[in-house]
């Protein structure tokens, strides 16, 4: 049985990435720029973003973070985005979500210029994502992919069953592990609250992708002996033993199902580390860079 190292594959793209700037910089003259745009206190965006900016400094990735007052109007946070469109030191630009209510979420990911969309939620992206033209990935979906490329799993042929169907993570992994192309070319069922029984499906699933949000939904019982189990939820939940009394869990009975899974991601450790090293490869590429 395998555990799925996330922190040391984000590292290592990390690396990579940092290589491919300096490259970039001393050849072309050229700076991956990234915006980042905060709304309102919440403690996890911020925690998030600024995970985010030292990952740019570390990098040597141009980066600017605008925090604004969570009473922002809707159309000056969509004038600061249009700003940035027209930045053209600035190659990616991010707003960080949730948004408050008064604010139109869907608005502004469609005021993102799509050629800085480093997120990956524009619908230009998402359109392109379905029917296979290169584009950028959200960087959740992106860092499984690049998991299970850097681990030898290859999807094709195989039963992937994908539990959630989230805009974020369930859909478009779907879509890019349905597609015709290396490292992609399974068979995907996607399974959520409207499926019946899903350990009815999670039991027929070569990799399984548990992106539902619930804390050890997937147990032992649903999983085929030898399954690859990715697992994506992050939930924090009450635990005495710690000094903060919580502890963070996935969606998966990890302790259990690593018995029987050929290879497991664990939370923390697993997918979550990944998200910001494939935002920095999206930034290098809106850059006009690669690996």
């Amino acid at each position: 049985m395998v555990i799925i190292d996330g922190k040391k594959i984000s590292q290592e793209i990390k690396d990579e990435v940092k290589a491919a700037v300096i490259k970039m910089k001393s050849e072309r003259g050229i700076v991956p720029g990234l915006a980042v745009i905060l709304v309102g206190e919440n403690p996890a965006s911020q925690a998030y973003v600024k995970s985010k900016g030292k990952a740019c400094e570390e990098l040597g990735i141009y980066s600017v973070t605008e925090q604004v007052p969570a009473t922002i109007s809707e159309s000056d946070l969509l004038s600061m985005v249009e700003r940035f469109n027209n930045d053209k030191k600035i190659h990616g630009i991010l707003v960080q979500l949730p948004l408050p209510k008064h604010i139109d979420e869907q608005k502004v990911i469609e005021t993102i210029s799509p050629a800085k969309d480093v997120d990956g939620f524009h619908p230009i992206s998402i359109g392109k994502l379905m029917i296979g033209i290169d584009t950028f990935y959200s960087a959740t979906p992106y860092g499984i992919m690049e998991l299970l490329k850097r681990y030898k799993i290859n999807p094709s042929g195989k039963h992937v069953v994908v539990v959630g169907r989230s805009n974020i993570v369930g859909k478009p992994i779907a879509n890019i592990l349905v597609q015709k192309k290396e490292w992609a070319n399974a068979i995907v069922t996607i399974a959520h609250t409207g499926t019946k029984d899903i350990s009815y499906y999670t039991k027929q699933a070569d990799i399984l992708i548990a992106a539902i949000g619930k804390p050890n939904a997937i147990t032992k019982d649903m999983v085929k002996p030898g399954a690859v189990v990715i697992d994506v939820g992050i939930n924090r939940i009450d635990d005495a033993t710690t000094k903060t009394g919580t502890r963070l869990v996935g969606d998966v009975d990890f302790e259990n199902v690593k018995e029987i899974a050929s290879a497991i991601t664990p939370v923390p450790g697993g997918v979550g580390p990944m998200t910001i090293a494939m935002l920095m490869m999206n930034t290098l590429k809106a850059a006009g860079g690669k690996i």
